[in-house]
């Protein structure tokens, strides 16, 4: 951490205010890596999936939060201290004082805290738990406004666009809808750096599926990849993604699907792939809204941490978007040849209704339409009004019809990243030290294309004409999309020692010899060898080290200064 800060990746907000907990801010190089993540993420699940990208607001109305349940259901227990005022996240703090696993709820934590006298770190006695809800709330507009939230994930505004989007898509499942954006969590007590923060970032897919066609066409294409498991008895296997289907450790082929994308993404971020496992959430861990959730779990100096939650969220999102908005949210999915069938209708008794309804009764007659039985009597809800309709208003009758399709409401698989967190344990997986020269080396062996700075253009002496032959060529690169930085602070040695640490993959030399023959040297991060090449050649041949992953061995001679 101290190496991320001083180097440029990521600092504490409101620093010079004394900072505040659960913020950061990413610095030049942090920002520069995270976003090289997103475009590799957008490369899985947006360019190489049947998805699009969409960017919906960060503010959401309070109807949409009291539809999705994160109103009443979006909390964590929390203890407050009678002392001094401290508030800490109740199941935290529990583990990190009693190495205890407490149950998220009120009760639990009560009892806890009686059975083993849990004081605050001041000596204080805690008051009860309480449950907080973790939304940022705000108003909208001015004066008393109207009541919103900032969202706590970037979900709400896709199911809220559905219609659209599945218009878009021409109402043809599967399809999936992505965005990359902030979501906001007001955490109790946010501790363990950029692990927990308030205001985050994240990149989801939501990914609407046939509630009885969990499969996905392509999953042959992760189907004999290797993953460990840790289901919700917390027994682990180390199997095939097939095996774990067919085995029904993973409850469907579209779950298996993501779990297997997810780590190829993970890994060509830079993950271990040996510090990697995917943990099935407990049945009294999950969210309000899934039926079933795997998390991507990373290996990191504070333990086994979640970045990635693959959820199935069943039909519940847009069911109660559905029943909220009264839109509704369904699809037409035909058959492939229609079918004939024979169905109970009930059919309204025109010449009665009107007579006995007036205004009411074509709206009557449209509900009465729409139902399958009846018994003697229905009770109807007409623009707010309960209205009893008697059997002599309506008969039954059975009719053969010929049905095209049916209407259904789609299932929802989600993959939600982290990205603050993956860049951390990309960050910390790729951190290494070595020796070099009798010393101790430090470097970031982050991968080619994810690194902020991709090639350092560092001319060997600070005299004029070295200078702007460092600038020529820095200059030529940067116009070809490549990162760039031109250092002449420094020795040379130094000055390799510094780009090895931001995890900058080659450094260009300008030397001597590159006024004589008109060549550079290229220097390998990982190996510190270099091979001459001419200029005229450079940019092709870091563009082909860049893009992919060859060693410099394969343009020239190597050797050791």
């Amino acid at each position: 951490m101290e190496m991320l800060v001083r180097r440029g990746f990521i600092w504490q907000s409101f620093e010079i205010y004394g900072g505040m907990a659960g913020f950061i801010d990413y610095a030049p190089l942090g920002n520069g890596l995270r976003r090289k993540i997103e475009d590799l993420w957008r490369e899985f699940f947006v360019i190489n999936e049947r998805s699009v990208e969409i960017d919906t607001p960060t503010v959401g109305i309070e109807d949409v939060f009291i539809a999705s349940g994160h109103a009443e259901g979006f909390t964590d227990v929390a203890i407050e201290c009678s002392s001094c005022g401290r508030v800490f996240r109740a199941d935290h703090y529990v583990k990190e004082k009693l190495n205890l696993e407490v149950d998220p709820t009120v009760e639990a934590v009560k009892n806890v805290v009686q059975e083993f006298n849990l004081k605050c770190e001041c000596g204080g006695d805690f008051k009860e738990p309480e449950h907080i809800n973790l939304m940022f709330e705000t108003k909208i507009g001015p004066g008393r406004g109207k009541k919103g939230y900032l969202r706590p994930e970037t979900a709400q505004g896709i199911f809220i666009a559905f219609k659209r989007l599945s218009d878009y898509f021409r109402n043809k499942l599967p399809f999936g809808v992505a965005q990359i954006g902030r979501a906001y969590r007001n955490e109790i007590s946010p501790r363990q750096g950029v692990i927990r923060l308030r205001e985050f970032n994240q990149a989801e897919l939501e990914f609407f599926c046939h509630p009885g066609e969990k499969r996905h066409p392509e999953f042959d294409r992760y189907a004999d990849d290797v993953v460990t498991l840790v289901d919700k008895f917390d027994k682990e296997h180390r199997v095939t993604l097939r095996e774990a289907v067919e085995k029904g450790i993973i409850a469907h082929e579209l779950l298996a699907y993501f779990v297997g994308k997810t780590r190829r993404f993970l890994l060509a971020a830079g993950i271990r792939d040996e510090k990697l496992r995917f943990r099935q959430h407990k049945d009294d861990e999950r969210a309000h809204y899934a039926v079933d959730c795997w998390d991507a779990e990373v290996l990191l100096s504070y333990g086994w941490i979640e970045v990635v939650g693959i959820a199935d969220r069943s039909d519940y999102d847009l069911s109660r978007h559905t029943q909220f908005s009264r839109e509704d949210l369904s699809v037409f999915v035909p058959y492939d040849e229609p079918v004939k069938v024979k169905r109970r209708r009930v059919v309204p008794n025109i010449p009665k209704l009107g007579p006995a309804f007036r205004d009411r009764a074509k709206k009557i007659a449209e509900e009465l339409e729409k139902l399958e039985d009846a018994g003697d009597e229905v009770v109807l809800t007409i623009n707010g009004e309960e209205i009893k309709v008697p059997s002599e208003y309506y008969e039954i009758r059975e009719v053969e019809e010929e049905v095209h399709g049916e209407r259904v409401v789609p299932h929802v698989i989600e993959p939600s990243f982290g990205l603050d967190r993956i860049t951390y344990a990309v960050l910390e997986h790729a951190f290494d030290t070595d020796t070099v020269d009798g010393e101790e080396r430090r470097v970031l062996r982050l991968e080619r294309r994810l690194a902020p700075v991709q090639v350092a253009v560092l001319p060997l002496l600070s005299r004029d004409e070295f200078v702007e032959e460092a600038e020529t060529i820095a200059g030529e690169l940067r116009e070809n999309g490549i990162y760039t930085e031109l250092d002449i602070t420094g020795s040379i040695g130094r000055r390799y020692r510094r780009y090895d640490e931001i995890g900058t993959p080659f450094c260009i030399t300008i030397d001597h010899q590159t006024f004589e023959d008109g060549t550079v040297t290229i220097r390998d991060r990982d190996s510190t060898s270099q091979v001459r090449v001419k200029k005229s050649e450079l940019v092709r041949i870091i563009q082909e080290l860049l893009n992919s992953g060859k060693s410099i061995t394969e343009f020239g001679e190597v050797f050791r200064p």
